[in-house]
């Protein structure tokens, strides 16, 4: 059975990732992409789906140990793991080298004082634990082969297989160093290089501490900042610029319910927040190669503009269930594939064109096809803004006029306008002024509750939505407009948990709410980081702090976050790590530390 979801490490080498738990078992990696198929499903069902566990060798029948510690190696993506046994200590160090060639999983194991007995134990399963693959010795490497897809493991322990598992048993005493290596490699070509881990190790090392030394923020939240951004460069598939909103499927959630989502794609909506986050934090390169994905993956007809696409800017996302996997925590089904994609929401417009306009606004090198587009998709929405959709939340029931994807309308209308003014673009510049007010109007009337003082989630709806607290950050409202301040003290009554975090709407439990499913969620926290920036602009800052604060506290000990916060269980819950969880802690820590609110 797979461990709570905050027990594990997130290593990569941009382009795919594995999750290692506290025992020291990799239970989650797909290869060679972040969207391939996973060799180790481990976390989606149980250890016939695949693991790889790397420890100190249990007594009997025991469960295997978690570390007595684990860190980053500094400010990079290499993982160590400290185990004391009444032999001795030992040290694993787990990494993925950038990759220049085959992808690698490169496990080195160090001892540290006394005598400790190990064992590797590697079950490799392809197709997310549906397919055995032939396990084979060619000279002194050990090789799987199914299909299109071969792993080959290198090591100077001794191995040996048994119960299609193959496992290495060794001692290792002060200064030993025993390393193991798998390599990925199409089946159809001749076998990788041979892997060289201490090399690999200095070179990994040395890229992250070349890439945080460009990181310009330098205030009290640097650690939570300076890991946020790490996380993100990890979630960023590096052929390509494009960026995963998470490198799993279907963690729940709530556990043991249906809200099991493929998070391996990127979505349009993340597009506008990570730009401003990299850029104020010095990142342009990675900011430019976001923008560049950005415009390749939307060329065409803006009709034809979908919410989410592939790492390399693929169209097709279709959704499958994946029946022999039970779940986590029996949480099903495993879905791969996100039927979303054929969504129409009305926000991505806005969430695109705020993109373009930061780019544009902070000086990145100008791209006239930028400008294009934008005019292209202000076109679009002066004929379809007032349609129904399903909402930036991706609701699978029936569409409404959702308020945020109107006010993300006027975002896209706004800040073309803006394009316009700046003469780097033409376009109808006194129509679209009164589009402009024609939406603002439209949505102050029919989307805002007069009596309770507060927006709603939808036209002629009661519900709220934590979406609403991006009017202010949009600019479609000032801070200190009654009706702002008004929805954000309804959110703070309506929608927080006991521990005063946010909700992103409500839900209903056993029968199907206004996103068409069963079940409940967690507290989602993005929208609790949106509060904590509300409270600051309205000079709540102190408040603002506090609540950062306790989200801060929610991190693991690595520094990491899900998506969502189960506030019953007390728990991360979602898929892991969540970069739609750590960049708006990045805008956050800025904001705060811009407005001087933070203690000590």
């Amino acid at each position: 059975m797979a461990a709570r979801i905050e027990d594990y490490a997130l290593i990569g080498d941009m382009q795919t990732a594995a999750l290692i738990c506290r025992d020291g078992t990799a239970d989650w990696l797909c290869l060679p992409r972040f969207d391939s198929p996973a060799v180790f499903a481990g976390l989606l069902g149980t250890e016939e789906h695949g693991f790889w566990r790397l420890g100190p060798a249990p007594e009997g029948d025991a469960a295997p140990a978690p570390a007595d510690r684990r860190t980053y190696r500094g400010d990079s993506l290499v993982l160590e793991s400290e185990w004391d046994t009444p032999t001795g200590t030992v040290r694993v160090i787990d990494f993925m080298p950038p990759r220049d060639g085959a992808p690698q999983l490169v496990r080195i194991v160090e001892g540290v004082s006394g005598r400790v007995s190990m064992r590797s134990a590697l079950r490799m399963r392809f197709a997310y634990g549906w397919v055995v693959p032939w396990v084979h010795k060619v000279g002194e490497r050990t090789t799987a082969v199914a299909g299109p897809d071969s792993v080959w493991l290198d090591t100077e322990a001794e191995t040996h297989g048994e119960d299609l598992t193959t496992y290495s048993d060794f001692a290792v005493g002060p200064g030993d160093r025993v390393n193991f290596t798998i390599s990925w490699q199409p089946s159809h070509k001749a076998e990788p290089p041979m892997p060289e881990p201490e090399a690999a190790l200095e070179a990994t090392e040395e890229f992250w501490r070349e890439w945080v030394g460009h990181c310009t923020y330098h205030g009290p939240y640097r650690e939570a900042v300076i890991r946020s951004l790490i996380t993100l460069k990890a979630l960023t598939y590096a052929p390509t610029g494009g960026i995963v909103a998470a490198p799993t499927t279907s963690l729940p959630e709530e556990i043991g319910g249906v809200r099991n989502w493929d998070y391996r794609f990127t979505w349009l909506r993340d597009a506008a927040i990570t730009l401003s986050s990299l850029l104020r934090t010095g990142y342009r390169d990675e900011a430019r190669a976001w923008r560049e994905w950005l415009l390749r993956a939307v060329a065409g007809d803006p009709e034809n503009l979908q919410i989410m696409y592939g790492i390399a800017g693929e169209r097709e996302l279709g959704e499958m269930e994946l029946n022999w996997l039970p779940g986590y925590e029996n949480s099903s089904p495993v879905r791969v594939g996100n039927g979303a994609a054929g969504q129409l929401q009305l926000d991505v417009y806005g969430e695109v064109t705020e993109a373009l306009h930061l780019g544009h606004m902070t000086g990145l090198a100008r791209n006239d096809y930028a400008s294009q587009l934008q005019v292209k998709l202000i076109h679009y929405l002066e004929d379809h803004w007032d349609e129904p959709d399903e909402g930036i939340w991706e609701v699978r029931g029936p569409r409404r006029h959702f308020v945020h994807s109107k006010v993300m309308a006027w975002v896209a209308v706004d800040r073309t306008i803006k394009l316009i003014e700046s003469g780097d673009v033409e376009g109808p510049l006194e129509r679209w002024r009164e589009l402009r007010d024609t939406i603002h109007r439209d949505v102050c009337e029919r989307g805002y509750d007069a009596e309770r003082n507060t927006f709603t989630q939808s036209y002629g709806s009661k519900e709220l939505d934590a979406s609403l607290l991006l009017i202010p950050q949009m600019g479609f409202l000032p801070p200190d407009d009654k009706r702002v301040i008004g929805t954000i003290e309804a959110i703070q009554r309506e929608l927080s948990t006991e521990d005063g975090f946010i909700l992103r709407y409500p839900t209903t439990g056993d029968q199907p709410g206004v996103d068409g499913l069963e079940g409940d969620e967690g507290a989602f926290l993005a929208c609790s980081f949106w509060m904590a920036d509300d409270l600051a602009m309205i000079g709540r800052v102190d408040e603002a702090r506090q609540l950062f604060e306790r989200l801060l506290a929610l991190r693991n000990d690595l520094g990491l976050l899900a998506e969502e916060w189960d506030p019953k269980r007390k728990r991360q819950v979602g898929n892991f790590p969540q970069a739609f969880s750590h960049v708006p802690l990045i805008d956050t820590a800025l904001r705060l530390t811009a407005s001087g609110a933070y203690g000590g």
